[in-house]
């Protein structure tokens, strides 16, 4: 268990770049080659990993009884590929169709694809999905800084200060700020930042859209 304390970044790297590899092989094996059966190996080994990353973060969690940054980041991977990662993987599985098919001089994309396609093409229908996306991850930011603040005050009293006054932001140290550890301080006040860029950043294409 000392070996997964010591290496547990590491290992949580390298089953990133495995994973990446796995959806790429996927890509190739079904539509270039035409092998289903390889191609299934390579999204399980897909999946298997996503499973082995969560029950990582468990082992080591239910060893040190600490949620740490390394916790934290393990959980945003795996929420991210059981809910905003498929969206992506469908992207990603219908760029390497379009690829590999312009390669083969074979046509990969169904009526549907080119119909999604030329969606995502449309202004409106962009600015539409990142608001859409940007008020899903308000609604869970402001829900996790909720329970990390209950955490580490007493009462509302304390909460309005600090929602008032966020010069405990600029500090750097958690025992000025509502968190109740370094840890959550931490990935309370990165997460914030991500939030601000993520927020701005999906909203600039409703008050700044595109042409087609």
């Amino acid at each position: 268990m000392d070996i997964l304390i010591d290496f547990q970044w590491e290992i949580f790297i390298v089953i990133e770049i495995i994973s990446f590899i796995s959806l790429l092989l996927f890509g190739v094996f079904r539509y270039f080659f035409g092998n289903k059966s390889i191609s299934t190996l390579f999204i399980s080994t897909f999946l298997l990993l996503v499973v082995v990353e969560a029950l990582l973060g468990i082992a080591i969690y239910q060893y040190t009884g600490e949620f740490s940054t390394f916790q934290m980041v393990l959980l945003i991977f795996v929420v991210y590929a059981c809910t905003f990662g498929i969206v992506d993987f469908k992207k990603l599985d219908r760029w390497m169709r379009r690829k590999i098919g312009g390669w083969r001089g074979v046509d990969l994309l169904t009526a549907k694809d080119y119909k999604i396609i030329e969606q995502n093409q449309d202004p409106k229908y962009v600015a539409k999905v990142n608001r859409n996306s940007a008020m899903i991850h308000l609604v869970v930011f402001v829900i996790a800084q909720g329970i990390f603040w209950m955490m580490g005050l007493d009462t509302w009293d304390e909460a309005m200060y600090y929602l008032t006054d966020f010069s405990w932001f600029e500090t750097g140290n958690y025992q000025d700020s509502p968190y109740p550890n370094e840890t959550l301080y931490s990935i309370g006040t990165l997460w914030a930042v991500i939030f601000a860029i993520d927020f701005l950043y999906s909203w600039s294409y409703t008050i700044f859209p595109s042409s087609k």
